[in-house]
Protein backbone atom coordinates (compact mmCIF):
# COMPACT_ATOMS: atom_id res chain seq x y z
CA UNK A 1 0.00 0.00 0.00
CA UNK A 2 3.02 2.69 0.42
CA UNK A 3 4.57 1.48 -2.62
CA UNK A 4 1.35 2.18 -3.89
CA UNK A 5 0.70 5.54 -2.32
CA UNK A 6 4.03 6.77 -3.29
CA UNK A 7 3.52 6.00 -7.01
CA UNK A 8 0.16 8.22 -6.88
CA UNK A 9 1.76 11.19 -5.00
CA UNK A 10 4.63 11.03 -7.76
CA UNK A 11 1.90 11.02 -10.52
CA UNK A 12 0.47 13.52 -8.90
CA UNK A 13 3.10 15.93 -8.37
CA UNK A 14 5.03 15.34 -11.67
CA UNK A 15 1.89 15.00 -13.78
CA UNK A 16 3.52 15.01 -17.49
CA UNK A 17 7.30 14.88 -17.06
CA UNK A 18 7.21 18.06 -15.38
CA UNK A 19 7.91 19.39 -12.13
CA UNK A 20 4.95 22.00 -10.90
CA UNK A 21 6.84 25.48 -9.54
CA UNK A 22 5.26 26.43 -5.85
CA UNK A 23 3.59 23.14 -5.30
CA UNK A 24 4.68 20.16 -2.72
CA UNK A 25 7.19 17.63 -3.99
CA UNK A 26 7.46 14.83 -2.93
CA UNK A 27 9.71 11.64 -2.52
CA UNK A 28 9.56 7.94 -3.29
CA UNK A 29 8.28 7.19 0.27
CA UNK A 30 5.40 9.76 -0.22
CA UNK A 31 6.84 12.28 2.22
CA UNK A 32 7.03 16.35 1.30
CA UNK A 33 10.27 17.03 0.11
CA UNK A 34 12.43 18.80 2.97
CA UNK A 35 15.65 20.52 1.43
CA UNK A 36 15.57 24.50 1.88
CA UNK A 37 18.19 26.97 0.85
CA UNK A 38 20.25 24.44 -0.58
CA UNK A 39 21.71 23.32 -3.66
CA UNK A 40 21.95 20.37 -6.24
CA UNK A 41 25.40 18.49 -6.52
CA UNK A 42 25.76 15.78 -9.88
CA UNK A 43 27.40 12.73 -9.19
CA UNK A 44 28.09 9.31 -10.97
CA UNK A 45 24.91 9.84 -12.73
CA UNK A 46 22.56 11.00 -9.97
CA UNK A 47 21.46 14.37 -8.90
CA UNK A 48 21.81 15.10 -5.13
CA UNK A 49 19.41 17.55 -3.65
CA UNK A 50 20.08 18.96 -0.48
CA UNK A 51 19.25 21.80 2.05
CA UNK A 52 17.94 22.85 4.77
CA UNK A 53 15.82 20.02 7.20
CA UNK A 54 12.74 22.69 8.42
CA UNK A 55 9.96 21.62 11.22
CA UNK A 56 6.87 23.22 11.54
CA UNK A 57 5.48 26.65 12.75
CA UNK A 58 8.44 29.35 13.58
CA UNK A 59 10.63 26.95 15.50
CA UNK A 60 12.11 25.70 11.78
CA UNK A 61 13.78 29.19 11.66
CA UNK A 62 16.02 27.15 13.86
CA UNK A 63 18.33 24.04 12.86
CA UNK A 64 16.76 21.12 15.30
CA UNK A 65 17.65 19.03 12.43
CA UNK A 66 20.22 19.35 10.22
CA UNK A 67 20.97 19.05 6.10
CA UNK A 68 18.32 16.71 4.31
CA UNK A 69 19.49 14.92 0.85
CA UNK A 70 17.14 13.43 -2.16
CA UNK A 71 18.28 11.96 -5.32
CA UNK A 72 17.54 11.26 -7.95
CA UNK A 73 18.06 10.62 -12.14
CA UNK A 74 15.89 12.79 -13.52
CA UNK A 75 15.37 15.85 -11.28
CA UNK A 76 11.36 14.72 -10.61
CA UNK A 77 11.57 11.55 -9.10
CA UNK A 78 13.42 12.32 -5.53
CA UNK A 79 14.86 9.08 -3.17
CA UNK A 80 15.55 10.28 0.58
CA UNK A 81 18.87 10.23 1.61
CA UNK A 82 18.15 11.16 4.96
CA UNK A 83 20.06 13.57 7.37
CA UNK A 84 23.43 14.59 5.71
CA UNK A 85 24.40 16.69 8.81
CA UNK A 86 22.65 16.57 11.73
CA UNK A 87 22.90 18.80 14.90
CA UNK A 88 24.00 18.05 18.31
CA UNK A 89 23.04 17.96 21.58
CA UNK A 90 26.33 18.43 23.37
CA UNK A 91 25.63 22.04 24.45
CA UNK A 92 28.08 24.45 23.31
CA UNK A 93 28.32 22.88 19.94
CA UNK A 94 28.86 25.45 17.43
CA UNK A 95 25.98 23.41 15.43
CA UNK A 96 24.29 22.49 18.65
CA UNK A 97 20.02 21.71 18.70
CA UNK A 98 18.64 25.30 17.97
CA UNK A 99 21.24 26.93 16.30
CA UNK A 100 20.78 28.70 12.67
CA UNK A 101 22.17 26.79 9.73
CA UNK A 102 21.41 28.39 6.75
CA UNK A 103 22.38 27.75 3.03
CA UNK A 104 24.69 24.78 2.81
CA UNK A 105 26.17 23.85 -0.28
CA UNK A 106 28.22 20.42 -1.12
CA UNK A 107 31.19 20.44 -3.25
CA UNK A 108 33.45 17.35 -4.83
CA UNK A 109 37.28 17.99 -4.43
CA UNK A 110 38.80 15.69 -7.24
CA UNK A 111 41.91 16.16 -5.81
CA UNK A 112 41.24 14.85 -2.72
CA UNK A 113 38.09 12.37 -3.16
CA UNK A 114 36.07 14.56 -0.59
CA UNK A 115 32.67 15.43 -0.17
CA UNK A 116 33.07 19.45 1.47
CA UNK A 117 30.31 21.38 2.77
CA UNK A 118 29.92 24.94 3.95
CA UNK A 119 27.01 26.44 5.06
CA UNK A 120 25.99 29.69 7.13
CA UNK A 121 26.20 29.13 10.95
CA UNK A 122 24.47 31.25 13.58
CA UNK A 123 25.70 30.01 17.50
CA UNK A 124 22.82 29.29 19.33
CA UNK A 125 20.82 32.30 21.43
CA UNK A 126 23.16 34.66 19.41
CA UNK A 127 20.42 35.73 16.37
CA UNK A 128 22.24 36.54 13.67
CA UNK A 129 25.32 38.46 15.51
CA UNK A 130 27.71 35.51 15.08
CA UNK A 131 28.09 35.31 11.25
CA UNK A 132 29.87 32.39 10.68
CA UNK A 133 31.30 29.98 8.25
CA UNK A 134 30.48 26.22 8.85
CA UNK A 135 32.67 23.29 7.31
CA UNK A 136 31.79 19.66 7.41
CA UNK A 137 33.21 16.74 5.25
CA UNK A 138 32.24 13.36 3.77
CA UNK A 139 33.92 10.69 1.91
CA UNK A 140 30.64 9.57 0.09
CA UNK A 141 28.33 12.19 -1.23
CA UNK A 142 25.70 11.00 1.04
CA UNK A 143 27.61 11.51 3.49
CA UNK A 144 27.28 11.59 6.71
CA UNK A 145 29.21 14.59 6.88
CA UNK A 146 31.56 15.16 9.78
CA UNK A 147 31.28 18.79 11.36
CA UNK A 148 34.90 20.27 11.34
CA UNK A 149 34.92 23.98 12.41
CA UNK A 150 33.55 27.12 12.24
CA UNK A 151 35.07 30.56 11.58
CA UNK A 152 34.95 33.95 9.99
CA UNK A 153 36.99 34.16 6.72
CA UNK A 154 40.22 35.96 6.11
CA UNK A 155 41.36 37.40 9.41
CA UNK A 156 44.46 39.85 8.36
CA UNK A 157 44.01 39.14 5.34
CA UNK A 158 43.43 42.49 2.74
CA UNK A 159 41.13 42.49 -0.38
CA UNK A 160 43.19 41.86 -3.30
CA UNK A 161 41.88 45.59 -4.25
CA UNK A 162 43.61 47.25 -2.33
CA UNK A 163 47.50 47.69 -3.15
CA UNK A 164 50.22 46.92 -0.89
CA UNK A 165 51.31 50.68 -0.32
CA UNK A 166 48.25 51.51 0.90
CA UNK A 167 47.77 48.27 3.18
CA UNK A 168 47.76 50.17 6.78
CA UNK A 169 45.62 51.78 9.69
CA UNK A 170 44.85 54.50 7.73
CA UNK A 171 43.28 52.60 5.14
CA UNK A 172 41.31 50.22 7.46
CA UNK A 173 39.92 53.04 9.02
CA UNK A 174 38.13 54.47 5.87
CA UNK A 175 36.07 50.97 5.89
CA UNK A 176 35.31 50.94 9.60
CA UNK A 177 31.59 51.89 9.23
CA UNK A 178 28.93 53.01 5.95
CA UNK A 179 25.43 54.13 5.77
CA UNK A 180 22.43 52.38 5.68
CA UNK A 181 20.17 53.38 3.29
CA UNK A 182 17.28 53.11 5.29
CA UNK A 183 18.81 55.17 8.13
CA UNK A 184 22.01 54.17 10.76
CA UNK A 185 25.07 52.91 10.13
CA UNK A 186 26.57 49.12 9.65
CA UNK A 187 30.29 48.49 10.19
CA UNK A 188 32.12 46.90 7.34
CA UNK A 189 35.37 44.91 6.46
CA UNK A 190 37.74 47.24 7.93
CA UNK A 191 36.25 46.65 11.46
CA UNK A 192 35.89 43.16 11.12
CA UNK A 193 39.66 42.81 9.89
CA UNK A 194 41.23 41.34 12.58
CA UNK A 195 38.66 38.60 13.96
CA UNK A 196 37.49 37.27 10.30
CA UNK A 197 34.80 38.83 8.10
CA UNK A 198 31.33 38.09 8.50
CA UNK A 199 29.97 35.79 6.28
CA UNK A 200 25.89 35.09 5.86
CA UNK A 201 24.29 33.65 2.91
CA UNK A 202 26.49 32.39 0.57
CA UNK A 203 27.23 29.76 -2.34
CA UNK A 204 30.24 27.95 -3.48
CA UNK A 205 30.85 27.93 -7.29
CA UNK A 206 33.76 25.52 -8.71
CA UNK A 207 35.00 27.07 -11.74
CA UNK A 208 36.14 25.34 -15.04
CA UNK A 209 40.06 24.83 -13.47
CA UNK A 210 38.22 22.92 -10.61
CA UNK A 211 39.14 26.25 -8.48
CA UNK A 212 36.79 26.93 -5.73
CA UNK A 213 35.46 29.80 -4.61
CA UNK A 214 33.01 30.65 -1.08
CA UNK A 215 30.21 33.61 -2.39
CA UNK A 216 28.91 35.47 0.82
CA UNK A 217 27.31 38.25 2.39
CA UNK A 218 29.28 39.99 4.65
CA UNK A 219 29.70 43.51 6.55
CA UNK A 220 26.32 43.17 7.79
CA UNK A 221 24.87 42.42 4.32
CA UNK A 222 26.18 45.19 2.61
CA UNK A 223 28.72 43.58 0.37
CA UNK A 224 29.38 40.46 -1.21
CA UNK A 225 32.32 38.69 -0.81
CA UNK A 226 34.23 36.16 -3.22
CA UNK A 227 36.83 34.02 -1.84
CA UNK A 228 39.39 31.97 -3.47
CA UNK A 229 39.60 28.41 -1.29
CA UNK A 230 42.67 25.81 -0.77
CA UNK A 231 42.91 23.08 -3.25
CA UNK A 232 41.31 20.64 -1.20
CA UNK A 233 38.23 22.98 -0.59
CA UNK A 234 38.87 23.59 3.06
CA UNK A 235 40.38 26.78 3.69
CA UNK A 236 40.88 30.11 2.40
CA UNK A 237 43.98 31.15 0.57
CA UNK A 238 43.71 34.64 1.91
CA UNK A 239 43.13 35.89 -1.93
CA UNK A 240 40.04 37.69 -1.67
CA UNK A 241 37.73 40.68 -2.95
CA UNK A 242 34.28 43.16 -2.43
CA UNK A 243 31.86 42.60 -5.04
CA UNK A 244 28.72 44.73 -5.12
CA UNK A 245 29.83 46.71 -2.45
CA UNK A 246 27.25 48.80 -0.47
CA UNK A 247 24.29 47.39 -2.86
CA UNK A 248 22.63 45.43 -0.09
CA UNK A 249 22.30 41.70 -1.64
CA UNK A 250 22.38 38.31 -0.27
CA UNK A 251 21.71 34.96 -1.23
CA UNK A 252 24.02 34.66 -4.13
CA UNK A 253 24.16 31.98 -7.01
CA UNK A 254 26.37 32.39 -9.49
CA UNK A 255 26.60 30.51 -12.87
CA UNK A 256 29.11 30.74 -16.23
CA UNK A 257 28.24 31.05 -20.18
CA UNK A 258 29.16 32.53 -22.96
CA UNK A 259 32.43 33.87 -21.88
CA UNK A 260 30.35 35.57 -18.77
CA UNK A 261 30.15 34.76 -14.86
CA UNK A 262 26.58 36.19 -13.90
CA UNK A 263 25.58 36.33 -10.27
CA UNK A 264 21.76 36.30 -8.89
CA UNK A 265 20.90 37.42 -5.75
CA UNK A 266 18.19 39.54 -3.57
CA UNK A 267 18.10 42.72 -1.65
CA UNK A 268 18.27 42.72 1.76
CA UNK A 269 14.32 42.87 3.54
CA UNK A 270 14.33 39.75 6.07
CA UNK A 271 12.04 37.12 5.46
CA UNK A 272 9.74 39.72 3.17
CA UNK A 273 10.46 39.12 -0.45
CA UNK A 274 12.20 41.89 -2.71
CA UNK A 275 12.81 41.90 -6.62
CA UNK A 276 15.78 40.23 -7.30
CA UNK A 277 18.93 41.54 -9.32
CA UNK A 278 21.45 40.35 -11.28
CA UNK A 279 25.31 40.97 -12.30
CA UNK A 280 28.20 39.56 -14.90
CA UNK A 281 31.23 39.87 -14.86
CA UNK A 282 34.51 38.45 -17.20
CA UNK A 283 36.35 37.25 -14.14
CA UNK A 284 35.33 35.68 -11.09
CA UNK A 285 37.20 38.08 -8.84
CA UNK A 286 35.13 40.73 -11.15
CA UNK A 287 34.28 43.97 -11.33
CA UNK A 288 30.95 42.81 -11.60
CA UNK A 289 28.64 44.85 -13.35
CA UNK A 290 24.90 45.02 -12.24
CA UNK A 291 22.14 44.43 -14.45
CA UNK A 292 19.07 44.67 -12.91
CA UNK A 293 16.02 42.44 -11.99
CA UNK A 294 16.39 38.98 -14.35
CA UNK A 295 12.70 38.23 -12.74
CA UNK A 296 10.01 37.97 -15.06
CA UNK A 297 6.40 37.10 -14.98
CA UNK A 298 3.41 36.18 -12.66
CA UNK A 299 2.50 33.32 -10.25
CA UNK A 300 -1.01 33.02 -11.18
CA UNK A 301 -1.84 31.33 -8.34
CA UNK A 302 -0.36 33.66 -5.83
CA UNK A 303 -0.74 37.51 -8.31
CA UNK A 304 3.13 37.26 -7.05
CA UNK A 305 5.18 38.81 -10.12
CA UNK A 306 8.94 40.21 -10.83
CA UNK A 307 8.51 42.84 -7.90
CA UNK A 308 8.87 40.56 -5.18
CA UNK A 309 10.52 37.42 -7.39
CA UNK A 310 7.03 35.58 -7.44
CA UNK A 311 7.12 35.69 -3.33
CA UNK A 312 10.76 33.96 -3.74
CA UNK A 313 14.44 34.09 -3.05
CA UNK A 314 17.29 33.15 -4.66
CA UNK A 315 18.92 30.13 -3.73
CA UNK A 316 21.38 28.07 -6.59
CA UNK A 317 22.32 27.89 -10.25
CA UNK A 318 22.30 24.31 -11.65
CA UNK A 319 24.47 24.21 -14.72
CA UNK A 320 24.14 21.27 -17.23
CA UNK A 321 26.60 20.60 -19.64
CA UNK A 322 23.88 21.07 -22.50
CA UNK A 323 24.26 24.87 -21.84
CA UNK A 324 21.05 24.95 -19.52
CA UNK A 325 20.91 26.59 -16.22
CA UNK A 326 18.40 26.23 -13.75
CA UNK A 327 17.86 29.13 -11.11
CA UNK A 328 16.72 27.33 -7.67
CA UNK A 329 14.49 29.56 -5.58
CA UNK A 330 12.55 29.01 -2.23
CA UNK A 331 9.59 30.82 -1.30
CA UNK A 332 10.22 30.84 2.22
CA UNK A 333 7.12 31.34 4.37
CA UNK A 334 8.81 32.49 8.15
CA UNK A 335 5.46 31.45 10.25
CA UNK A 336 5.65 27.41 8.86
CA UNK A 337 9.38 27.02 7.35
CA UNK A 338 8.32 23.34 6.78
CA UNK A 339 6.05 24.85 4.15
CA UNK A 340 8.45 27.02 1.76
CA UNK A 341 7.58 25.61 -1.21
CA UNK A 342 10.49 25.53 -4.32
CA UNK A 343 10.55 26.78 -7.55
CA UNK A 344 13.38 25.93 -10.56
CA UNK A 345 13.04 27.87 -13.68
CA UNK A 346 15.15 27.75 -16.53
CA UNK A 347 17.71 31.15 -17.22
CA UNK A 348 17.28 32.51 -20.52
CA UNK A 349 20.74 33.93 -21.63
CA UNK A 350 20.12 36.99 -24.31
CA UNK A 351 22.34 37.90 -27.63
CA UNK A 352 23.64 40.85 -25.43
CA UNK A 353 24.49 38.90 -22.49
CA UNK A 354 22.05 40.08 -20.20
CA UNK A 355 19.90 37.36 -18.71
CA UNK A 356 15.95 36.59 -17.64
CA UNK A 357 13.89 34.29 -15.32
CA UNK A 358 11.02 33.80 -16.60
CA UNK A 359 8.00 31.95 -14.41
CA UNK A 360 6.88 28.76 -15.39
CA UNK A 361 3.90 26.62 -13.67
CA UNK A 362 5.22 23.42 -14.79
CA UNK A 363 9.04 22.82 -16.59
CA UNK A 364 10.81 19.97 -17.11
CA UNK A 365 14.13 18.98 -18.25
CA UNK A 366 13.36 16.05 -20.37
CA UNK A 367 17.05 14.56 -21.06
CA UNK A 368 18.50 16.07 -18.23
CA UNK A 369 21.68 13.72 -17.27
CA UNK A 370 23.82 14.00 -14.11
CA UNK A 371 26.56 12.62 -15.93
CA UNK A 372 27.09 15.44 -17.56
CA UNK A 373 26.29 17.94 -14.95
CA UNK A 374 29.64 20.19 -14.49
CA UNK A 375 29.90 19.38 -10.90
Amino acid sequence: MKSLVALLVSLVSFAAGAWTNGALWYDTNGHVVNAHGGGVLTHKGRFYLYGEHKIYSGRGNRAHAGVHMYSSTDLETWRDEGLVLQVEDKPGSDIEDGCILERPKIVHCVKTGKFVMFFHLELKGRGYNAARTGIAVADKVTGPYAFQRSLRPNAGKWPVEIPEKERNEATLRKFYEAERPWGGKAQIWGAHFNGGQMSRDMTVYVDRDAKAYHVFASENNSTLHVCELTDDYLDYTGRWTRIAALDWTEAPAICFKNGWYYLIGSGCTGWRPNAARSYRAKSIMGPWERLGNPAKGVNPKTKYGQEITWGGQSNYILELADGRALALFDLWNPKNQIDARLVWLPIDFAADNTISITWRDEYSLKGASASSGKR
